[in-house]
């Protein structure tokens, strides 16, 4: 257990806050079986979740990647609102780390309209302090610029944050950024391909998060 001071907690979003799991599946099923049918099925893809579309469509055909991308945001935003619910307890603990005075980013790999669209759908977008989205750096998780970009506007030091996400790229991208790491066992990858990766916590469920952020064993 980490015995630094957490001012500052960074979330990723999606599989995190919100699960967008089924929405982002069904999304690459849809875009990838028009233009390649049968060659992708849902474990095929389950990869994808987490990276950049730019990344993930770089790999799948890097002739495509614009239109491929175009496609995958048009279907996506048609469909998020139906198919996107929060994770049970992430409002609440939310809105109770918000009362004590930490401060609350989002650290996203994806465009601010639909970082905003969910957050709308669990009613916290005015609990975060920043906002880090795909448009604000030139390169993302793992990368550590994101992370460092957050950590600028909030005008925190990087020993009093901790970057919590379902995703390799969260984690490894708060290693390279130097701040502490929780990854969520709730992730559609699993606990234990997370817990390869080393993450300072593992989260059970998101009200550990009022634990640790208080000095207490998980």
């Amino acid at each position: 257990m980490s015995k630094r001071v957490y001012k500052a907690l960074l979330f990723d979003l999606d599989g995190t806050l919100i699960n967008t799991n089924e929405l982002i599946i069904d999304t690459f099923l849809h875009v990838l079986g028009e233009k390649f049918p049968g060659k992708y099925d849902r474990e095929a893809v389950i990869p994808f979740l987490g990276p950049s579309l730019e990344d993930t469509f770089s790999s799948v055909d890097s002739t495509q990647i614009d239109e491929l991308t175009a496609s995958y945001k048009a279907w996506n935003e048609k469909m998020h609102d139906e198919m996107v619910e929060g994770f049970e307890g992430v409002a609440e603990t939310l809105h109770l780390l918000k009362e004590k005075g930490y401060k609350l980013a989002i650290v996203s790999t994806k465009r601010r309209v639909m970082i905003e669209k969910g957050l709308k759908i669990i009613q916290c977008q005015h609990l975060f302090d920043t906002i880090v989205g795909l448009e604000d750096v030139k390169n993302t998780k793992p990368d550590p610029e994101s992370l460092e970009l957050a950590l600028q506007r909030l005008g925190i030091a990087k020993e009093n944050a901790l970057m919590i996400g379902d995703n390799y790229h969260d984690i490894v991208g708060g290693q390279n950024a130097l701040v502490d790491t929780a990854a969520v066992a709730w992730s559609i990858k699993g606990e234990d391909f997370l817990a390869t990766f080393h993450p300072t916590y593992m989260l059970h469920h998101i009200t550990d998060l009022l634990a640790i952020v208080e000095g207490q064993p998980v």
